[in-house]
């Protein structure tokens, strides 16, 4: 007999279950900080580890004493500004008007088509001055990562852009303070704060419904199937189906976010993280890299992106991060 009140197999909170266009993400919606600073970051994920951290939050029963916490260790090589774009609204969205290049790197090369002509810094900055801020209404940068500086085996930079803080003239001065220069990851972020990490999941090919929505396993006298519904949903007509049914398709590869990961250390001590043998399947850290609270979606070396927190969790988290006493370092391979 069937259960009058089961909730549906599978989440309806994603949907389509498409696969992402491309394998690291889309940040499309910024939150309001008033520090003229980028408000993102990327990073590639290296693997995880465990440490041993004192509890410092205030109303914990376990404060001052020691707890075991998995990290995700994520290497950040700086990034380097390829252009600022100015937007204008048009009736209800930001529209670009101008965007202004800056000179790349060779690698870049692998990515995008560049122009055979320098952009001199020189007149870089004379098209930044020459901008009249009240003809726009918001400014951003277009980055790119430095992987060649990464444990990871490529030179194929990423590009994406990134929201600026402050007020629009606090973004031009900051945009011609940086141009040319490099941005490291403790240039924005500070550990104990929170963010947002968006990544591409793993993908896991095509798989039947029970373990893409989780449906029950039926009978083994089930009529013409175990694994499967046992509802194909009211409108069966002309061979229609309901996209609200549970069926058979491509799984993982989506575009997922994390609110309110801990950030527990910055540092370019790579000798304090790197295991003996490096990380299976990615290496050894060679840059800046910080350590994240639990868990983070995507593959290994794959990149990942860090916002700062568009929506807090209060003072549930302590806003500093906790004194660290060890690092899981023994080495993984053969395990």
């Amino acid at each position: 007999m069937g259960q009058p009140h089961k909730s549906r197999a599978g989440s309806m909170q994603f949907w389509p279950r498409k696969q992402a266009i491309r394998i690291y993400p889309r940040v499309r919606s910024w939150p309001i900080v008033a520090q003229a600073t980028p408000l993102g970051f990327a990073g590639y994920k290296v693997g995880m580890t465990h440490t041993i951290i004192i509890d410092n939050k205030k109303t914990s029963k376990t404060k001052g004493e020691e707890l075991f916490c998995p990290v995700t260790v994520v290497e950040c090589p700086p990034l380097k500004i390829l252009s600022v774009r100015f937007y204008k609204y048009d009736v209800n969205k930001l529209v670009l008007k101008k965007e202004i290049m800056f000179n790349a790197d060779k690698e870049l090369g692998r990515k995008l088509s560049l122009p055979k002509t320098q952009i001199s810094a020189q007149e870089s900055q004379e098209k930044l001055n020459s901008i009249a801020i009240t003809d726009y209404d918001d400014i951003r940068i277009n980055v790119y990562t430095q992987p060649k500086f990464a444990g990871v085996s490529k030179k194929k930079p990423e590009v994406f852009e990134l929201a600026i803080g402050g007020s629009n003239e606090d973004k031009l001065n900051y945009v011609k303070e940086h141009a040319g220069k490099e941005i490291r990851v403790n240039d924005i972020f500070k550990p104990g704060q929170l963010l947002d990490v968006h990544g591409v999941t793993k993908g896991k090919g095509y798989q039947g419904p029970v373990k893409r929505f989780g449906v029950m396993i039926r009978q083994h006298k089930a009529e013409k199937t175990k694994r499967g519904p046992g509802s194909l949903g009211a409108w069966r007509g002309q061979g229609h189906m309901m996209y609200r049914v549970a069926h058979a398709g491509r799984m993982g590869f989506h575009t997922r976010t994390e609110y309110n990961k801990w950030l527990l250390k910055i540092s370019d001590k790579v000798e304090e993280i790197n295991p003996k043998g490096g990380f299976l399947s990615y290496g050894l850290v060679k840059s800046d890299y910080i350590l994240i609270k639990g868990s983070l979606s995507g593959h290994k070396k794959r990149l990942l992106r860090f916002n700062f927190p568009s929506r807090t969790n209060g003072n549930r988290s302590p806003q500093e991060a906790p004194a660290i006493d060890y690092i899981h370092l023994d080495s993984n391979q053969g395990k």
